[in-house]
C-alpha cells in the first residue's frame, strides 16, 4: 500500500495528540473547583487523573502517526472515543438541567478531528476492518 496517501491521516492524528496535550495540560493544572476552571465543578484529583489519561492519548498519537499504517486500530479506537465523548457531553448540555455549557467547543474540535480522521483514512485506502479489527499475521 502506498503510505503517501496515509500522510494527511498521520499529519491529523498527530494535530489530534497537540489537542489533547492542551487538554491534559488544562486538565493537570486550570481545571478542578477552586481552580480557573471549576465549571462544571469537580475536584482536582479527578481532574489530574484526566488529565493524566489526555497525556496518555497524546502519546499514543504522536507515536502512532509515526507509522499510520500498522497503528491503524488506534485510529478507530479514538474516532470510538472521541464519538462517545461528542454524545455524552452535548447529551448533558441538553438532557441534564443546569448542566453547564462550559466545555461546548471542545465537541467542536473533536468531530472535526472525528470526521478528518475518518474521511482520511478511507481516502488512504483504509478500510473499517483496518480501523477496528487488528491485523493478524
Amino acid at each position: 500500500m502506498n503510505t503517501d496517501k496515509l500522510k494527511p491521516l498521520s499529519a491529523v492524528f498527530a494535530l489530534g495528540g497537540v489537542w489533547d496535550t492542551i487538554a491534559g495540560i488544562l486538565y493537570i493544572f486550570a481545571i478542578g473547583s477552586g481552580r480557573n476552571i471549576d465549571n462544571p465543578p469537580m475536584d482536582p484529583f479527578y481532574a489530574i487523573f484526566l488529565g493524566s489519561f489526555f497525556l496518555c492519548f497524546a502519546y499514543l498519537q504522536f507515536m502512532s502517526a509515526l507509522n499510520i499504517r500498522r497503528y491503524a486500530l488506534n485510529v478507530g479506537c479514538l474516532i470510538t472515543g472521541r464519538a462517545f465523548y461528542i454524545l455524552l457531553l452535548y447529551s448533558y448540555m441538553v438532557f441534564v438541567p443546569g448542566f453547564p455549557d462550559t466545555f461546548w467547543f471542545t465537541g467542536i474540535i473533536d468531530g472535526l478531528l472525528t470526521i478528518s480522521y475518518i474521511i482520511f483514512a478511507l481516502r488512504g485506502g483504509l478500510g473499517v476492518r483496518n480501523l477496528f479489527l487488528p491485523e493478524v499475521k
